[in-house]
């Protein structure tokens, strides 16, 4: 006669695989057991904001709140607004990225909710410690993005990309379809973004920056490098050129779109965006972008707690 131990191990044995099923495949690394849908996608609006902030600034000089000023709930304007610039081609092209950020937050708003716009720093100064720390020295003058309109790209060549990665470590997460059709519908325009500016700056890649004796193409490879560094999860950002080796079916050193050996994009977890944007390398310690941390439940236990439960 079987015993209940039995028995209580042919269940389990029963259950366990749909119990595998169940569960969605997540990258490990810091991602918190109790996200919902709604966490998730909130998440995601910081960097929404980001972009929103900059790119209406870069092109108009007005952020956010000339437009839709309660979409910030109260949050702060941000550090450094002004406009760039730019020729009046690329100054067309940022005005609609600005204006497709919009849209973005009010589909968020619309889908799960949103969160307060947390304090935003897109100001000359806070570019060049970043274009500082990805060359490893101090430029001479500083790096500013408002400068001329190669400079403006280089810096967005440092924004829409990562949001493109936290989208795609996102969406397997994702348990409801109609969080799931929203993620596929943001991260299509990301790429997008994304993609312009990419192959914007390949045209240009031999070109040196003035006054720098430095070219578009070793300031993207320096960018990705120190977000590959920050991020401390490999390989997950490649500048405009690569080795062959590294290079789509090993074939090209061309780069205009980063991906992986399969050409598929990589992947992030809020905790590497985190690391990321706060040009920190610690989800626990903000800065950068985000001078007193990202909002929303997951980045806000991250500054509150100095580890978190993994699925």
């Amino acid at each position: 006669m079987a015993t209940p131990s039995l028995y209580s191990a042919i269940i389990f044995l029963f259950l366990l695989p749909l119990r595998l099923i169940a569960v969605p495949s997540c990258p490990r690394d810091c991602e918190p057991v109790d996200a919902t849908d709604r966490d998730r996608i909130q998440f995601a609006q910081n960097l929404e904001f980001l972009e929103t902030e900059f790119f209406l600034c870069g092109a108009l000089g007005i952020g956010l709140d000339a437009f839709e000023p309660e979409f910030a709930k109260g949050g702060p304007p941000p550090i450094g607004c002004k406009q760039a610039n730019l020729d009046y081609l690329t100054r067309r092209v940022i005005e609609e990225f600005g204006y497709q950020e919009i849209g973005h937050l009010r589909a968020i708003i619309t889908t799960v909710g949103g969160i307060r716009r947390p304090p935003i720093d897109i100001s000359s100064e806070n570019f060049a410690n970043l274009f500082n720390k990805a060359m490893g020295y101090c430029l001479d003058p500083p790096f500013d993005p408002y400068e001329d309109s190669i400079k403006y790209l280089l810096a967005v060549y440092a924004i829409p990309y990562v949001g493109l990665n936290g989208y795609v470590g996102t969406n397997p997460c994702l348990k409801k379809p109609r969080t799931k059709k929203l993620l596929a519908q943001l991260l299509g325009v990301e790429s997008g973004q994304d993609a312009v500016d990419r192959a914007w700056l390949y045209r240009i890649a031999d070109k040196k920056v003035e006054p720098y004796n430095i070219t578009v193409l070793d300031f993207t490879k320096a960018i990705s490098r120190l977000r590959n560094k920050l991020g401390h999860c490999g390989i997950k950002d490649e500048g405009l050129m690569v080795p062959i080796e590294l290079g789509a079916e090993n074939r090209t050193t061309s780069n205009i779109l980063s991906a992986d050996y399969n050409s598929l994009s990589y992947p992030r977890t809020p905790a590497e965006i985190l690391r990321i944007v706060y040009g920190t390398g610690d989800e626990h310690q903000p800065g950068g972008f985000f001078p007193e941390g990202a909002n929303g439940r997951i980045a806000r236990e991250y500054l509150c707690n100095d580890k978190r439960k993994v699925l």
